[in-house]
């Protein structure tokens, strides 16, 4: 009857009206009707889900992303604290990597995993600050969220962190020096290496991995093109030994050994064919039987497999051939064989060390015997089997191979933690080399850059009119939090040391001036050596400033309830 009346109530308008559904035992749902009296439902289950919308959408975003940024503020710089992630499996990792530790931190709110994605951009575009960036994104979160409560609209504020960004990395091309440097003159590309390795635990050996890591680049740069192939830099760990003992290999490490013991252990002027086919008869691809009835059959077949293992031995060795590298296994009659006829074998050869082997020695893969032809053999000047430790653990070291743009970085520790650390310490160190040799303009570390920034940004600020100035300014605050963040974690009173830097700044005009987290008794971080890449400080600003646009135009978040 309720519904009819309100039907004939609204016939003559012909417009669909809506009301609220009557409670079906615990549901409830949102249910209009169209002009002809027909319901249908707007939103389903509504009590199912839990829904945020305006100031608290903000206020819950941002606290999740100011938590998340709180983690990482006590791993910046050079005093930075370690983190110890334990994955469900019980495995153990030791890090103050931004990037890896929110990796490895399974974040499951929303928000927390966009700055997971900022971090990993960062890691991927330029290899080094990542945590930097978070951190910047937290503080320029925590401004935004006061200036909310002042009343300005996000979309202001996010339009006034825009401006100030822009006029942040202009200013940061501005101050920026130029460090020229040849094949010869290596010291600024060391030294760039060094200020990126000094927040990592293999900080003690700075100078040494340092060199590692330019070394290991420039062997694989092609400096005409400014281009860094990274898959030609093979990195490999090995436990035992002291992290001191880390070398660069010019050629290739394989974790693997001779296939028989006897094989000799060192060859010079190795000529090295390389096989993707295995070592063993052919079977066929259906489902076969064979039933051997007799003596004479069985001896047959003996021979017939024992005539197919001499084939492939004589093709190797008729080729020239001093070491055959094979993709697959072979069995024990093989590898008989091969010790006869005093060929060197290794098995189980990865693809991706075939491909670098390959190309450093000049090789061509051969997929079949028949195949197999002088010109189509690899050469190295040195295979050598090393053994390391009373473990009787081996690796093979090809060297002095012709094309030496195929190098490895073997590392070695006191367990397999330092070793992966060491290896994304030396990944960044070789990230930051890449980039000054795309773009050779580097800005002053120790928050000097954050605090020239913040001045000009200020500066900049009492030429902007309306409410954007105050997120200009919010913006410059937040640019300070890099420098507090140094000073809290180098054990420094952060407020008077970033006065101190500010006022040396705006007294001496300089923009190379700032936090002494190594206590050595100067600001100048020019003298201390302490250098970034340009591309990698701006866009370090640039994406958080555009992550936290992205936080801010969110006013709406609607999920499934805890309670479901």
């Amino acid at each position: 009857v309720i519904l009819s009346r309100a039907f004939a109530k609204n016939k003559s308008s012909r417009q669909p009206f809506a009301m609220q559904a009557p409670k079906l035992g615990n549901l409830s749902q949102s249910i209009a009707f169209d002009e002809y009296g027909q319901p249908f439902i707007i939103l389903r289950e509504q009590d199912k889900q839990k829904r945020l919308r305006g100031k608290d959408a903000h206020k819950a975003n941002i606290l999740a992303a100011r938590s998340v940024a709180r983690i990482l503020r006590s791993s910046l710089g050079p005093r930075g604290m370690d983190k110890i992630l334990v994955s469900p499996d019980g495995d153990v990792t030791v890090t103050n990597d931004g990037a890896t530790i929110l990796q490895k931190m399974d974040i499951q709110h929303e928000i927390g995993k966009l700055l997971v994605e900022l971090s990993k951009s960062q890691d991927d575009e330029i290899g080094d600050g990542t945590t930097g960036v978070v951190v910047m994104a937290g503080a320029l979160l925590e401004e935004a969220e006061k200036l909310i409560d002042k009343g300005i609209h996000p979309i202001r504020i996010s339009q006034g962190f825009e401006d100030a960004c822009d006029v942040a990395v202009a200013h940061l091309a501005k101050i920026a020096d130029v460090v020229p440097w040849t094949e010869e003159k290596l010291g600024a590309l060391y030294e760039t290496a060094s200020t990126t390795l000094g927040s990592k635990i293999i900080s003690r050996f700075q100078k040494q991995m340092s060199q590692i890591a330019v070394d290991a680049v420039l062997a694989v740069a092609d400096l005409k093109r400014k281009d860094v192939n990274f898959e030609m830099i093979k990195v490999e760990g090995k436990v035992g030994g002291r992290l001191e003992d880390t070398m660069l290999v010019r050629g290739i490490v394989l974790d693997k050994e001779m296939s028989h013991s006897q094989m000799p252990k060192e060859i010079k002027d190795a000529k090295i064919a390389i096989l993707t086919c295995a070592f063993e008869p052919p079977k066929p691809k259906t489902k076969h039987k064979l039933d051997i009835k007799t003596a004479e059959a069985y001896k047959d077949l003996y021979e017939r497999e024992q005539k197919y293992f001499k084939d492939m031995v004589r093709l190797c060795k008729e080729s020239g051939a001093t070491l055959v590298l094979c993709q697959w296994g072979f069995d024990d009659e093989a590898n008989h064989l091969l010790l006869q006829h005093k060929l060197p074998a290794v098995r189980w050869v990865g693809g991706v060390e075939i491909e670098l082997i390959a190309i450093a020695t000049g090789a061509r893969i051969v997929p079949r015997f028949e195949e197999l032809a002088p010109e189509k053999l690899g050469t190295a000047g040195l295979v050598r089997e090393v053994t390391f430790g009373t473990t009787n653990e081996k690796m093979l070291f090809i060297e002095k191979c012709p094309l030496t743009r195929a190098v490895t970085v073997l590392i070695r520790g006191g367990n397999q933690m330092i070793i992966d650390e060491a290896q994304r310490s030396l990944h960044d160190a070789m990230c930051v080399t890449r980039n000054l040799i795309k773009d050779n303009r580097i800005v002053y570390g120790g928050g000097a850059a954050e605090v020239a920034c913040s001045l000009q940004v200020m500066e900049f600020a009492d030429s902007v009119s309306g409410v954007e100035q105050y997120a200009v300014r919010a913006f410059a605050d937040a640019l300070e939090q890099i420098p507090i963040a140094l000073a809290e974690n180098s054990g420094l009173q952060p407020i008077p040391e970033l006065a101190r830097v500010r006022k040396a700044q705006i007294e001496n005009k300089s923009s190379h001036l700032g936090v002494d987290c190594l206590q050595k008794g100067t600001l100048d971080m020019k003298k201390q050596k302490v250098f970034e890449t340009l591309i990698g400080k701006q866009q370090q600003l640039m994406l958080a400033t555009q992550l936290v646009r992205m936080i801010l135009k969110i006013d709406d978040v609607i999920q499934p309830s805890d309670q479901f």
